[in-house]
């Protein structure tokens, strides 16, 4: 199947978003970001749950001022 040449562009740019992405969250993980109070971990024998709730609220709204400055 032929991709046109559009379509590879945006698929790579992509590719390299994601990948960039997870390396700032491996970065972040060592100055104790996805470890902050609010943070809720459930650990059981052979089952674990994580909701990194503050974390999901401070990197919101660092993206949204992120986004606003650029915006303007």
């Amino acid at each position: 199947m032929f991709l046109p040449e559009n379509t590879s562009r945006f698929l790579l740019i992509a590719g390299g978003i994601i990948a960039a992405v997870g390396l700032v969250f491996l970065f972040l993980g060592r100055f104790g970001l996805g470890r902050l109070p609010g943070d809720i971990l459930i650990k059981r024998e052979n089952l674990t749950i994580y909701f990194p709730i503050t974390t999901m609220i401070i990197i919101s709204i660092l993206l949204t001022l992120l986004f606003n400055l650029i915006r303007r």
